[in-house]
Formats: C-alpha cells, structure tokens, sequence
C-alpha cells in the first residue's frame, strides 16, 4: 500500500489527504497541532517541521513514502526568514527517504509579466517573499537535477474554496455576503489568475502518480477573472444585494500596517493585483487532464450554498 506524507494541513493538503485515502493510500499528515481530515487511512502527527531539533524525526517519519509534500507555510511576513529553513528541511526529509518531493507553489516568483503567464517564464521576483519562493523551487529543482529526488512543484493563483485564507476571502467573500462594503487591496477591473482548492489538491495527486511530472513546473488550473466578476457572481449565486467594493488606498493600507503587519507586505505584489495578472494551466490540463471547476461550483461550495 502507498504512502503519502503531507506536511502542512491547508485547505489542498487536506483534500489531497482525502483523494488519497479514498482510493484506498496510506496518509501521513504533519501539522505542528497534529490536525487533518479523520479518516482511517490519515495518520496525524504533531510536529513543527521548521524546528531543527524535530528534523530527524521528520525523516523517520518519511522513511517508506513514496511521496514527500511540502504543502507547508509560514505566516506571510516572515517568509524570507522562516520558509527557507522549513522548506529544507522538508526537503532533505524527502532526500533522505528516497521519496519523491512535490511543493505546492504560488505565482509570486516570476514577478511582474506581460501577458498570459506560463511555466517558462523566468522567476525574476523583484520582492523579498518573491524571491524567497523562488530560490525554493530552484534547490529543489538543483537537487532532481543532481539525483539526489526527483522533485516537482504545482503553482497555484489566488485561493478560493471552502475553509480558505486568501485576500478574497479575508476581504471580499464575507463582506459581499453580507451586503457590506467589501474593502480589498486589489484593482476590481483587472483579470487575475484564481484557483480552486479542489483544483489545486487534483493537481496535487495527479503529478504525485505520473512519472512526466518530475524535473518542471505546473500551474495548477486556473480561473481567470477580476475581483468585480467573481464577487458578482458570488453575490447573484447566494441572493444577496449587488456588490459595494473599493480598492484600499496606500494610505489605508499604511494605517492598516499598524495594527497588523500582513497589510504592510502587500505592496510588494502589487503587480499581481494592479495589472493584469492571468494564468496559462493549459499544460497540466493537457498531460494529465486536470481543469479549472466552473466558477459558480466553487463559489457555491466556498459560502456553504446549496447547488
């Protein structure tokens, strides 16, 4: 029987953990709560696998996999000091097993780009948390190219789905629900490349089981819209007024900051949400058959409506 060992509990990880048991995989899910879906083939563990001292138990802990995934994060303003430790350490896990090693990406390190986004572009991030995500896919992937894994990473847009964090749901998604002002960093206007959580897990499964998979990139599929058609659609589906949304100021945001420090990073991916920002997922779809669910099925299931 199979072995996945998944260490992060976000929404994907989850439901990856659930496709896999479901098909009747062992699953092992690493969380520093000891958190998962309950399920008779998910194992939960309680372990920070950030923390030096845990690391040769986290190896232990991946011996037998056939695959390690790193679906694990830290809180958004300290990525350029705690993702890379955590990230090597899931990693060298992986390496030490002899698993195969998927990450689950973002879009944040390819920075600024004209056009419809694709693999191939260059990770030319211009901001620290940027460039952190890149340099993570680029020791993974210099670890396939050296043997010593065969490695993998799904990138996936903005989330949305059911049990999500993401700025949409933090500043859209209740909001418009309850027929108030929706206050959100982004441009309303501009397309932006989003992704189901389901979608996202699929993805996740389906590079994990096929051998093409190793040695690149894959966008996990994607919805491309702007924040007005998405809460529009959102607030047709769960009969709720038309949407009010207004794009933060710099100001707002600044005095936002002081109070938390995550609306002080947001800046650095203005160009995510100020200009056009679209994803190319036609690859993952191609090989492996993985395609972006309709709009209005993810939204029903992200606000609990029923279809």
């Amino acid at each position: 029987m199979s072995l996945r060992v998944i260490v992060g509990a976000g929404a994907a990880a989850r439901t990856a953990a659930r496709l896999f048991a479901d098909d009747g995989e062992r699953v092992r899910i690493v969380t520093r709560s000891g958190g998962g879906p309950e399920h008779p083939l998910v194992e939960r563990i309680a372990l920070d696998a950030g923390d030096p001292a845990d690391a040769d138990r986290l190896a232990r802990l991946a011996e037998g996999a056939d695959t390690v995934f790193n679906c694990a994060i830290t809180p958004y303003h300290t990525w350029p000091t705690t993702v890379p430790p955590l990230y090597r350490a899931i990693l060298a896990a992986a390496e030490r097993s002899g698993a195969d090693y998927v990450m689950l990406g973002n879009v944040y390190g390819y920075g600024p780009v004209d056009g419809p986004l694709t693999e191939e572009h260059p990770l030319d991030a211009t901001g620290p948390k940027g460039r952190v995500r890149a340099r993570m896919w680029e020791e993974a992937a210099e670890a396939h190219a050296a043997g010593r894994v065969r490695a993998t990473e799904v990138r996936a847009g903005q989330f949305l789905g059911a049990g999500v964090l993401s700025v949409f749901t933090l500043t859209v998604q209740a909001q418009v629900l309850a027929g108030r002002l929706a206050l959100t960093p982004q441009e309303l206007d501009t397309p932006h490349g989003y992704a189901a959580t389901d979608d996202v897990a699929r993805a996740l499964v389906a590079v994990a089981r096929d051998d093409r998979s190793w040695g690149r990139p894959w966008h996990a599929p994607a919805i491309n819209a702007s924040v007005r058609e998405v809460a529009g659609r959102l607030a047709e589906l769960a009969g709720a007024p038309e949407p009010r949304l207004a794009t933060l100021s710099d100001r707002e945001l600044a005095t936002l900051a002081l109070t938390d420090p995550l609306w002080g990073e947001v800046e650095e991916t203005a160009h995510l949400s100020h200009r056009p920002f679209t994803l190319d997922a036609s690859r993952i779809e191609k090989v492996f058959g993985t395609k972006a669910s309709p709009l209005d099925d993810v939204l029903r299931e992200a606000a609990g409506l029923k279809g």
